[in-house]
């Protein structure tokens, strides 16, 4: 178990003090005065911050923002936890939540390392005290209006995203959204500090300096290109402005010019006559650049001090958010919880813990089965998380660089032996790498009873017992000052208006009087100040002394906290008295008999038992020692080691067993949720296949009716072609017959009759040659059918006809009218 030891705090005067942000000088000086006093003369608070390591927290917290200003208010902020009420602390925790929200809705993020807060502190303080404003001054409010611009942006993109977010973010940016951003300031800023500025009289001087500088180079460079002399060497360089040439070597200068310095080792500096009147114009030049732009940063002063309240507003509301969006970039980088954060009632003498909500999302039946006072499920220690992920991050960076090394090597076909032992190292990296993924620190459960006011955790040394309480106590700062707890979900914590702890590095018998003393002074400052809305952290209780009173100490001490002392106590005891103590819940760190060590896990209900005697035997004692020993514990106490070693079997098997049932329902879930989806698409597929169908039969209709078309279309015409055929034949074969045939004598009767048919035959044929009409019955040769007349077109002198279901359109010569209808 790696130890964690109290440190001093560095101190925070490596920044300007913030008089532009409106900070309290009475968290500033509390900050000052716990870094200063020693540990003896501490409050039991400051006492108990720095034996948690609060400090470290806050640094890490800190590193978050980008700003200089940023991470010294976030700092001071998380230095205030003692001051912050539980209306405060749900307001910090909601700010958080925001932040979060806006950071996750930004996709990489809000970046406030671009902004120079210093420097623009600076510039506010100078332009309300009469001074000129400077380059780099400037540009930094030009930076300041420009991020809070497409900050603006960012924000009013992620309040679009639903209801919930617009209410979040509202409170947190209405300072930033609310901010009117000069454009006109910010351009004229941007012309004059820019080369390519758009005053005319200030580019004409920079673009003189320019030409200048290069004619002077040019004459420099030529100088000493036509200077051949092999004893010396010659360079251009430049002395106070002006453009010389240093002579290094044994002969003297071949230049004439102006010896500005001389020495044997340094050089001769000579300034060439020629060059002379180019340096004294390019001087001139540049103080008339000089001159124009004082002139026009007096003018662009002039306008800031207009806007300086503005950008003083601009600054102090973006340093806020830093300090906000740093809290919330530590919670995500550490995969921390919105904690369910509650204010205990106390009705009656009892507790109740309904004000701050209960938990919404219980990620198994057995959390939600009983009303936890304290409920943190897999929580880290933040620090040795913070650890782990720093030397995980060193060694992948370690791999990367060793790759790309073997990389250019091979590229440029350098030493082979070289880059066999690189690629050795390379695979001792990579496996490194796995190693430290796999050995992440071990995760605390903490599930404390709504009832319970004393937890006492027994187990071995180097257990665990000691990170588990700063576990517990840091989490409760961290709730408290607005951070996001490292555990998974759900979080319930209660708010504690103090967090107490006496935590020593030595828990041996050995420790000297003095040492338990103190101990002592501490636990009795502790009791006196304790409230039943604080938390109290104590390790090893009662060492330090005779193991019969110093048990006999801690549980009268116990027993005190527990009736009218804190909310919450938690110990670390080693006394088995305190173990089987009747009023405390008892818990204790698992340890692995079969390697030896412990498993940093904490079996709750059950109080430890000692493992001296079974260690000693396994590590190869002499057995009569171990006989010895074990006499002298007496049967009572072998009895109630074993007592305790089937309660811890037992609760070992319990959770396995209930693991096991878990697994098993997620895997159930797993299997339903799977034939679901399977189900779903087995529908989808046959929905699929039928509309298919559907459509492949209608696409196989369309096509079977055109067919049907074209072949009755063609059988039409073929008929037609037919019929006409058969009647040019039949005419055809009539012509022969007739000539054949003479006409025989006709008498006077025959030829009468002939006349007649004759007469009656034209008569007929000039009534077939009228005109039909609609509804006429005609016949229609070709068809060798009757047919009613349909429709007339006269222009074209066409007859449309219906002969069944057939409709043609012919010449008005090729019908024959058979009968009129009666008009």
């Amino acid at each position: 178990m790696l130890r964690l030891s109290a440190t001093t705090l560095s101190p925070l005067a490596s920044h300007p003090p913030l008089s532009g942000l409106h900070l309290r000088p009475r968290c500033r000086r509390l900050v000052l005065r716990l870094r200063a006093l020693p540990a003896q003369d501490a409050s039991p608070s400051a006492r108990s911050l720095r034996l948690l390591e609060w400090g470290k927290v806050c640094d890490a917290v800190a590193s978050f923002a980008g700003t200089p200003h940023g991470r010294e208010t976030t700092k001071t902020q998380l230095w205030e936890v003692e001051d912050v009420s539980y209306e405060q602390s749900r307001r910090l925790l909601e700010e958080t939540g925001a932040a979060v929200r806006l950071i996750d809705s930004a996709g990489g993020g809000i970046d406030f390392s671009g902004l120079d807060t210093v420097m623009v502190e600076s510039a506010i303080h100078g332009v309300s005290a009469g001074a000129v404003i400077k380059g780099q001054e400037a540009m930094a409010i030009v930076s300041l209006m420009l991020f809070v611009e497409s900050l603006q942006v960012t924000i009013k993109a992620a309040m679009k995203q639903d209801e919930d977010s617009h209410e979040r973010l509202i409170s947190l940016t209405e300072t930033i959204l609310d901010a009117d951003i000069n454009k006109s300031l910010v351009k004229s800023i941007q012309d004059v500090i820019d080369d390519d500025g758009s005053s005319p009289e200030l580019r004409r001087y920079r673009e003189q300096v320019q030409v200048l500088e290069s004619r002077l180079y040019q004459l420099m460079d030529k100088l000493v290109r036509n200077a051949d002399n092999e004893a010396s060497v010659a360079e251009v360089c430049i002395v106070n402005g002006r453009c010389c040439i240093k002579v290094t070597g044994d002969k003297s200068s071949p230049f004439d010019g102006l010896l500005l310095s001389s020495g044997t080792d340094a050089g001769s500096m000579v300034e060439p006559i020629v060059a002379v009147p180019l340096n004294d114009e390019l001087q001139q030049a540049r103080a008339l650049v000089a001159k124009a732009e004082l002139d026009a940063l007096s003018k662009m002063t002039d306008k800031i001090l207009l806007e300086l309240d503005n950008i003083r507003i601009l600054l102090q509301a973006t340093v806020e958010l830093d300090k906000v969006a740093a809290r919330a970039k530590y919670s995500i980088a550490y995969d921390g919880t919105y904690p369910d954060l509650y204010l205990p009632n106390f009705v009656n003498g009892t507790v109740s813990t309904a004000t701050g909500g209960s938990i919404s999302t219980i990620s198994s039946a057995h959390l939600s089965k009983k009303s936890w006072k304290l409920c943190m499920p897999n929580a880290y220690h933040p620090l040795l998380l913070q650890q782990h992920q720093e030397n995980l991050h060193r060694a992948k960076k370690d791999v990367a660089s060793a790759t790309a090394e073997i990389r250019r090597r091979r590229i440029y076909g350098q030493d082979n032996v070289e880059e066999d032992q690189l690629a050795s190292d390379l695979d001792l990296m990579k496996i490194r790498v796995s190693q430290m993924e796999k050995d992440r620190p071990v995760p605390v459960d903490f599930f404390i009873a709504e009832g319970t006011t004393v937890l006492v955790i027994t187990g071995p040394n180097t257990g665990g017992k000691t990170i588990s309480l700063k576990t517990v106590g840091l989490a409760s700062l961290m709730a408290k000052i607005g951070l996001y707890i490292l555990a998974s979900e759900p979080v319930k914590i209660p708010w504690f208006n103090a967090v107490y702890a006496d935590i020593g590095d030595e828990q041996s018998l050995t420790q000297s009087l003095s040492t338990f003393s103190g101990h002592l002074k501490q636990i009795g400052a502790i009791r006196a100040r304790s409230t039943s809305q604080s938390l109290v952290l104590l390790d090893e209780v009662g060492a330090g002394t005779n193991p019969l009173e110093g048990a006999a100490l801690g549980m009268s001490l116990l027993e005190s906290f527990a009736e009218a002392g804190s909310f919450l106590t938690l110990a670390t005891t080693h006394h088995g008295e305190l173990k089987t103590n009747d009023l405390f819940e008892n818990a204790c760190m698992e340890f692995d008999e079969d390697n030896l060590k412990p498993t940093f896990r904490i079996l709750w209900g059950i109080p430890g038992r000692s493992n001296a005697i079974n260690i000693a035997e396994r590590l190869g004692l002499p057995s009569d020692i171990i006989e010895s020993s074990r006499q002298l514990l007496g049967t009572a106490g072998a009895e109630i080691n074993a007592l305790i070693m089937d309660m811890e079997n037992f609760k070992q098997q319990y959770q396995h067993h209930l693991q096991e049932a878990q697994y098993y329902v997620m895997q159930s879930k797993e299997l339903h949720n799977n034939l679901e989806v399977a189900q779903k698409n087995i529908i989808d597929h046959t929905s699929a296949q039928r509309k298919r169908k559907a459509r492949v039969i209608s696409e196989y209709a369309v096509m079977a009716r055109s067919i049907i078309r074209k072949k009755f279309q063609q059988f039409r015409e073929s008929a037609i072609a037919k019929r006409v055929l058969e009647e040019e034949k039949a005419v055809q074969n009539d012509k022969p017959e007739r000539l054949k045939d003479p006409e025989p004598t006709s008498t006077p009767a025959v030829k009468k009759a002939q006349n007649t048919n004759i007469s009656m035959a034209t008569t007929t044929e000039g009534e077939d040659n009228g005109i039909p009409e609609v509804g006429d019955l005609v016949y229609v040769p070709k068809l060798k059918n009757e047919a009613t007349v349909v429709k007339i077109d006269s222009s074209k002198n066409e007859v449309q006809v219906q002969a069944g279901i057939m409709k043609l359109k012919l010449k008005f010569k090729d019908v024959k009218i058979q009968k009129r209808i009666s008009r």
